[in-house]
Formats: C-alpha cells, sequence, structure tokens
C-alpha cells in the first residue's frame, strides 16, 4: 500500500513553556512592506513565502510581511493592512532621507534591500558578533525577554515584538490584483514596543501577544528583536512558531 501524508494543525501545548533563542551570531531581520492592492507585489510574497521552508528559518533570518494601508482607497481594502505599518515603512524612508515609499520594499536588518529578486538561497547573514537573545512565555500571552550583549551594554535598549499569521489566502475581488488568489505567509497581526532595563551586564524586558485572540488562525509565530533605544536597526533577532503545521504519515 502506497504511504500517503496528511497534514494536521496543532497548537503549542498552553501548559509548558514555549522560548525561543537566537544564537551569538546576529539573525537578519527581513522585513517586507506589500498590499494586496498593488500588482507588483504578488512576486516579492511569493519569494518570501519559499523561505518557509529553509532550514536557516528564525535562526538565521526572521521574516516579516508588513501589509500596509496606503493602497486601500484605490479599488481593493487589504484585510491585513494597518496604519502602523504604513507609519514603520515611512519612518524607515526618513532614516534613509528618501522622500517616497513604495511597495514591494524589502529591508533586511534596517537597510533597504535591492538583490532579493536575484537571490536563490536564504538573506544574507551579517557575521556580527551580537549577543543572545532569549523570549520565553509560560501562557502565549506574556513574554519575558532576556538578551545578553556581545559588546557590553553601554546604552539603553527596546525590544519589539510581532505576532505573524501563516497560511493566509485572499480572493482579490477589485483592484489591481483583481481575480487572484493571493498567498501570504509571515503576516504581521500586531506589533509592540516595550524599553528594556539593564543589570549586571543583562538586559530584560517583557511584552504582551496574545496569541488567543487569534483563535481560527492555523499557523501562528512569534518575532522578537532588539535595537538600541530610539532606533530602527535590530541588534539580535528570534522568533519561532506557537501554533504550526505539523506533518504525520500514516
Amino acid at each position: 500500500m502506497a504511504a500517503s501524508l496528511t497534514v494536521i494543525f496543532i497548537p503549542a501545548a498552553p501548559a509548558a513553556p514555549v522560548e525561543f533563542q537566537s544564537g551569538e551570531k546576529q539573525a537578519s531581520l527581513l522585513e517586507l512592506y506589500t498590499s494586496e492592492g498593488c500588482s507588483s507585489c504578488p512576486p516579492a510574497e511569493a519569494w518570501l513565502n519559499r523561505l518557509n521552508d529553509s532550514p536557516g528559518l528564525w535562526k538565521s533570518f526572521v521574516p516579516m510581511a508588513f501589509h500596509v494601508d496606503y493602497w486601500d482607497s484605490l479599488g481593493w481594502k487589504d484585510r491585513l493592512a494597518a496604519p502602523e505599518f504604513s507609519e514603520r515603512q515611512r519612518a524607515y524612508a526618513q532614516l534613509w532621507h528618501s522622500e517616497n515609499i513604495y511597495t514591494p520594499c524589502l529591508v533586511l536588518n534596517g537597510e533597504e534591500w535591492h538583490n532579493w529578486f536575484n537571490l536563490r538561497g536564504t538573506p544574507p547573514a551579517s557575521g556580527v558578533d551580537a549577543g543572545v537573545l532569549e523570549i520565553v512565555s509560560t501562557n502565549g500571552t506574556r513574554w519575558n525577554v532576556t538578551f545578553t550583549p556581545a559588546n557590553g551594554t553601554a546604552g539603553g535598549y527596546e525590544i519589539h515584538a510581532a505576532l505573524l499569521a501563516g497560511g493566509q489566502d485572499s480572493d482579490v475581488k477589485a483592484g489591481e490584483n483583481r481575480g487572484r488568489r493571493l498567498h501570504h505567509e509571515f503576516a504581521v497581526l500586531d506589533l509592540v514596543q516595550i524599553g528594556m532595563t539593564t543589570g549586571n551586564g543583562v538586559v530584560r524586558g517583557k511584552f504582551i501577544l496574545d496569541t488567543g485572540r487569534y483563535p481560527t488562525e492555523k499557523v501562528l509565530a512569534v518575532t522578537a528583536w532588539v535595537t538600541r533605544a530610539g532606533e530602527l536597526q535590530p541588534v539580535q533577532a528570534t522568533g519561532g512558531w506557537v501554533v504550526k503545521p505539523v506533518e504525520t504519515g500514516r
């Protein structure tokens, strides 16, 4: 009898701690700014989606797709878009002294990245000794953060965190992508930013991302990254699945 493969979805056990930890080397933070209303975005999203199968996911690189809302008035409202995601992109544009924002836009470790379409592998690593970032939760909502910088703790730090959804499909009925079925991975649902405290060479903080607000989502991940206070460029990043697809053979 031929073997078959069944895909089921299971949540992480709520009573067991969920822990994600980076290595010493900096994990690349990859951000895609996109919209369902943009006809140029599906190829960029397809490229990002393929990273779902990479063995370097969460350890070598941490991907996110921010759906912006400035396309929503042009025929199709993106259900994943939020104004704060557009504001984040505008903050980058200001940092780069750019007058315009656009989609698709890829940002790699805080820098505008144009070479993604020629890349067959994964986003390049910086090779920087950044330190170890760890996030832990016992209930999938409240997360404790510990960061041990590689080069000391001078200056303040902030923790940023995002809740991501995968396995998202949309049937677009208007706008530039009318008639297309679009698939999304790593779509940001929530975004938080909190200050951190330093003591004995270790930086600590807490944040809340309530995975229970999305009970129907079959694929969820949490990402977190540390920046210097008031800056956008990441120092270190980590993340992982909190509700994930599991393949079982029978």
